[in-house]
């Protein structure tokens, strides 16, 4: 079981069968697999996207500017932490939400040590507002929050998507996927793991990432585990799993 876990959360993933927004329903759904994670006594921070509200880099493409789309990006990922947070502490886990743009009515501010000792204290610490810079994606954020808090393993929980694989799994019958493969084999065999920004974070500082299927029951649980889920990306041998 790793100790201490980062686990990156699309905005998408709060959004159940809906077009946009959040669905309390599904908060409620994720926080209870948070819940068996944390009674693991596993410490858990939450990074959180907010593209179920907002992308900045599509608006920018429209003709907006980059940072203020970037900056609304980033007040749609707290949005969304706040949403977990109720949806956590409905479920009996005690939560701190944390920004990297200060909004003290809300939120406390994104201090490293602060966080630390929050999770030490057996609370899930939500990180939000990513960086708190334009430009760099909350993947990035990810990245960086999981090395800055000493996470054992970046658990990237992916939307309908089980793992990393040879080749694009809707296209190529043949593609197989990978149980485990190193950063440097992902990098050049350009396999989309994660931003290039944050994948190289990782791959510099041999940070873990585990890529898995949030949507399957119990996964959550299970990654933190340190069970055989979706795709690890680490150093060591590549395996792939067996053809279905």
């Amino acid at each position: 079981m790793y100790s201490r876990v980062l686990l990156k959360l699309s905005g998408e993933a709060l959004m159940g069968e809906a077009s946009y927004g959040i669905d309390p329903a599904v908060a409620i759904s994720i926080a209870s697999q948070i819940k068996r994670a944390v009674a693991l006594e596993s410490q858990v921070a939450i990074v959180i996207g907010g593209g179920n509200i907002w992308r900045g880099l599509s608006a920018s493409s429209k003709g907006m500017d980059r940072s203020t789309a970037d900056y609304m990006g980033m007040v749609a990922t707290v949005l969304n932490g706040l949403a977990l947070q109720d949806a956590l502490e409905k479920s009996g886990v005690q939560t701190r939400v944390m920004t990297a743009i200060q909004m003290h009515e809300v939120a406390e501010p994104y201090i490293r040590r602060r966080a630390i000792r929050h999770m030490e204290k057996g609370r899930v610490v939500i990180l939000a507002a990513g960086t708190g810079n334009p430009y760099f994606t909350t993947d990035t954020a990810a990245a960086l929050r999981a090395l800055e808090l000493d996470a054992k393993v970046l658990l990237m929980a992916k939307n309908r998507v089980d793992g990393i694989y040879t080749a694009d799994p809707h296209r190529d019958p043949d593609a197989q996927r990978y149980l485990r493969l190193s950063h440097k084999e992902a990098f050049e065999r350009e396999l989309r793991v994660m931003d290039a920004s944050a994948f190289s974070l990782c791959r510099e500082n041999n940070l873990p990432i585990l890529v898995f299927n949030m949507n399957e029951d119990g996964s959550i649980v299970r990654a933190v585990s340190g069970e055989a889920v979706g795709t690890l990306v680490a150093a060591g041998e590549t395996i792939l799993a067996e053809r279905r």
